[in-house]
């Protein structure tokens, strides 16, 4: 009898919790949404996270309310709260690969696992970098410059907007490919190595679309290729580096939307399809294309997919050179 009770206890629990998600899933939404962008404002993750958001609120018919938790340690802490929140779909987060698929590897002890801590809506965009050179740096494309990268007597200096980025990455992938030796040069930030690209301080550098674009439709600067595997919209004339010689080359930001685990599977469900729906309008596809980004649509499932690849590639790479978690 003791055993029966328990499992019409534990029955009855199941069942009105089931009951719950469902009612909360069919009257959802019924308040405002928070959406987190754990950096500051001004950026490109919050120019995603408002590109979205904007028009995702009219068609769930309440506001989501941007707020940026600029709380430090590259994005990792702010991700942190969200993983913790309550999973009803009221609290959300602009993610992306600095956070989900390099900081748990440059951070000790980040509080939350980017594959059991999240339940993932959808992807946002995709975001390249770029290979740059000074003007008057005598390469034109991507084979001079390994050819002059290999007859340099020392590892050949190349500027990135600080360690444990995905610029920096890229650099580290572009020297193994290539078969060169390279001396990072980190910069507090992109735009003091646009700064020093454009003084020939630097010759080369990684740094990403936005912060080149006036530098580089100045002529101060060149661009020699992009980190993605498409082209970019906004420079459809540089190659990507798999097509400049280095066969499969990616290195890329991936943003996206996730909820708390644990949000109910129908509440998932309708953010991927209000997401998507975003993404198929022109101004948002437009608003994130200035951004030097491609928009990136799809399922929760290929959302995880793409988390689970990031956080293999860079974690495997990030331990291959001895980057010591801070």
């Amino acid at each position: 009898m003791a055993r029966l009770t328990t499992f019409l206890v534990g029955l009855t629990t199941m069942i009105a919790l089931g009951v719950s998600h469902s009612v909360a899933a069919d009257d959802y939404p019924n308040r405002p949404i928070i959406l987190v962008v754990p950096l500051p404002p001004g950026g490109s993750n919050d120019i995603m996270a408002r590109a979205v958001a904007d028009k995702m609120s009219a068609s769930l018919g309440q506001r989501i309310v941007v707020e940026n938790h600029a709380a430090g340690a590259s994005g990792t802490v702010g991700t942190r709260e969200v993983a913790h929140a309550t999973p009803d779909g009221y609290t959300l987060l602009l993610g992306y690969t600095s956070t989900l698929a390099i900081g748990p590897s440059m951070f000790r002890n980040v509080g939350y696992d980017p594959r059991k801590d999240f339940a993932p809506i959808g992807l946002i965009a995709q975001a390249p970098a770029l290979l740059l050179v000074n003007k008057d740096f005598p390469v034109h494309n991507v084979g001079e410059l390994i050819a002059v990268m290999k007859k340099s007597k020392k590892p050949f200096q190349v500027g990135i907007p600080g360690y444990g980025t995905v610029d920096h990455l890229a650099s580290v992938l572009f020297a193994q490919q290539a078969g060169v030796a390279i001396e990072q040069i980190p910069y507090k930030g992109s735009n003091p190595l646009t700064t020093d690209l454009i003084g020939g301080f630097v010759k080369v550098g990684f740094n990403p679309i936005p912060v080149s674009r006036s530098a580089l439709d100045a002529g101060f600067i060149r661009a020699l290729a992009v980190t993605s595997m498409k082209r970019s919209t906004l420079l459809p004339d540089v190659p990507t580096l798999s097509e400049a010689g280095l066969p499969g080359f990616e290195a890329t930001l991936n943003y996206g939307l996730l909820a708390p685990a644990g949000t109910p599977r129908p509440i998932i469900e309708r953010l991927n399809k209000e997401l998507r729906a975003a993404l198929a309008s022109t101004d948002v596809r437009q608003r994130i294309n200035r951004e030097g980004a491609e928009v990136e649509s799809g399922t929760p499932e290929e959302q995880a997919a793409v988390i689970d690849r990031e956080e293999t590639k860079w974690s495997t790479l990030i331990h291959q050179i001895g980057l010591k978690p801070e």
